[in-house]
């Protein structure tokens, strides 16, 4: 059920959202094998209770901040011992009653709040405690690091997947990373959840974790083969089952993909000289970024880069790339523009053209003869199918 009993800004800062309940399935069906005897089960950030279920002998626990929550959840489960409090705060097993030697299975869709991001930044006001040692910017990273500190042996929530393919992210759970490796899961877009269908669609990982003092490193990640979930590609293989029989239509690897930092800067440089003959470029941050900010504009500010003109010719291919955003599904958003550098250069005249078409201003700084708008399509149409492949939508 929906978080009823709270309004709109108290969701953005709980972080209380509905699950659908295939999506609760999914999750179960993912760590049903590993259940035991004297396995205890957690949810931490509970809310109604969605993915709270009896299973055999072992014991399940509740826990969530909001005591209204936790009174609806308590109406939904009487099998389930039930904690109304800070799970952030003070965290250890002893908290939950949890013996030392109990296999742990944490499961559950945990808030994720980025204070930093400049969405729905205006009403964010994260105001209760947290652990010194598990504090972050992001709810969803400070969750992930109290599961390390309660020693879970197994893990399986949903979060975004930007805090395992961005870097910096990836950097910020380094204890939590150091202590567990990713052995399964299931790439699923915002739009599953009602309260995103309205935003721009970003991958959420479910993810299922086990504890493993080898953990992972950030190369470990760029070359997992995450399953896919959705129909949002017709073309896609017949779907396949992993090892829990749970169902996706494919995979998709980051490893598989050349990307455009190598290529371009995509950030401003500090102290950089403007001159009167200066090009500007927006920020580019990722793909989900691209398809809300600008490309080439026509003045600096803090958020352009001055372009190098050495390079004009890549930030005339991430312009053309914007208006062909249509051609990716979902789980591309936090990724950096993808390129086939060799592939390009045989098109490069088709990009250069579209790119003029649209920003007339650029046409006298290339040397190049403008293709007509019919070859300059099917030419794009070509080059985007090669380089997507059986991603392309």
């Amino acid at each position: 059920m929906s978080q009823a009993h709270l309004g709109y800004e108290s969701r953005v800062n709980l972080g209380s959202y509905y699950t659908p309940p295939e999506i609760v399935n999914i999750a179960w069906q993912m760590i049903a094998p590993y259940v035991r005897s004297q396995t205890t089960i957690i949810d931490s950030a509970c809310g109604y209770g969605d993915f709270l279920r009896s299973c055999g002998q072992a014991i399940t626990i509740g826990c969530d901040i909001d005591e209204t929550a936790i009174d609806v959840a308590k109406k939904n489960n009487d099998e389930v011992r039930f904690f109304q409090t800070n799970a952030l705060c003070d965290v250890s097993r002893t908290k939950f009653g949890i013996p030392k030697q109990s296999h742990l299975i944490v499961v559950g869709n945990p808030p994720y709040n980025d204070r930093t991001s400049l969405i729905r930044h205006s009403i964010k006001d994260i105001d209760f405690d947290i652990d010194q040692d598990i504090a972050s910017r992001d709810l969803g990273i400070s969750f992930l690091r109290s599961y390390n500190k309660l020693e879970a042996d197994l893990i399986c929530v949903l979060h975004p997947l930007s805090y395992l393919i961005k870097p910096t992210n990836f950097r910020l759970l380094k204890e939590f990373t150091a202590n567990y490796r990713l052995i399964d899961s299931l790439l699923i877009s915002s739009w599953k959840f009602p309260e995103s269908e309205k935003h721009t669609p970003f991958p959420i990982v479910l993810a299922l974790y086990e504890r493993d003092t080898q953990g992972m490193k950030y190369s470990f990640i760029r070359s997992f083969r995450f399953r896919i979930a959705g129909k949002d590609n017709k073309k896609r293989a017949a779907p396949i089952k992993n090892q829990q029989g749970v169902m996706s239509i494919g995979d998709f690897c980051f490893s598989d993909f050349d990307y455009i930092t190598g290529y371009v800067d995509k950030y401003p440089k500090k102290k950089q000289p403007t001159y009167n003959d200066s090009l500007f470029f927006w920020t580019m941050r990722d793909i989900n970024a691209l398809k809300r900010n600008r490309t080439f504009v026509e003045s600096y500010s803090t958020n352009t880069i001055v372009i190098d003109k050495r390079k004009l010719d890549y930030y005339a291919y991430v312009d053309v790339f914007k208006r062909n955003l249509h051609r990716l599904p979902f789980y591309f958003g936090n990724c950096d523009v993808l390129i086939d550098d060799n592939l390009f250069k045989q098109y490069k005249s088709v990009f250069i053209s579209d790119t003029v078409r649209h920003h007339a201003f650029l046409k006298k700084h290339f040397q190049i003869k403008l293709i007509d708008e019919q070859q300059t399509t099917s030419g794009l149409d070509t080059y985007f199918k090669l380089l997507f492949t059986e991603h392309h939508v």
